[in-house]
């Protein structure tokens, strides 16, 4: 029973070896606790914790999904893999996370800008689910000055309207 058990849990990377989807895992978490630090520090509703959960979601959809790429599903070349289904998947759940931390209370709408930064930190999951790290790393960086930088710009101009 324990080699049926050892080899199932080896047969789980046929496709994206541990250590790669370990390391692409991580990745996810660093660059989306990036930008939920950014937020948490506002005080925003949707923090660190809840961008690292949907980023890490996402890389993990893209690894299964490769994953399930490799598993036979009936004769050859009826099998099918669609990366874009994943993305849709994921911008979907996401969305509906997203529209989640919006509301609008007196008129105003807000929290816009967090729910932005969590469907960004889907993207970003993807991004490094698919091993298109540095991809993901530069979006990550166009976010943090996006969401600080300009933030400050609109503090001063006196513009800001959801942080």
């Amino acid at each position: 029973m324990f080699e049926q058990v050892a080899g199932e849990l080896g047969a789980c990377f046929s496709v994206v070896p541990a250590s790669l989807a370990f390391t692409r895992l991580l990745v996810a978490v660093v660059l989306s606790a990036i930008v939920g630090l950014e937020r948490e520090l506002q005080g925003k509703p949707a923090g660190l914790r809840t961008h690292i959960l949907v980023a890490v979601a996402a890389c993990l959809f893209v690894l299964v999904g490769q994953e399930l790429s490799s598993i036979e599903f009936g004769n050859t070349g009826e099998q099918r893999h669609d990366p874009l289904r994943m993305i849709e998947a994921v911008t979907a759940g996401v969305a509906f996370l997203a529209a989640g931390v919006i509301f609008t209370s007196g008129g105003k709408v807000q929290n816009l800008t967090t729910g932005a930064s969590l469907w960004l930190c889907g993207a970003i999951g993807l991004g490094c689910g698919a091993g298109s790290i540095a991809l993901a790393s530069m979006a990550t960086g166009i976010v943090v000055v996006v969401l600080f930088v300009l933030g400050q710009v609109e503090k001063v101009l006196g513009t800001q309207t959801d942080a």
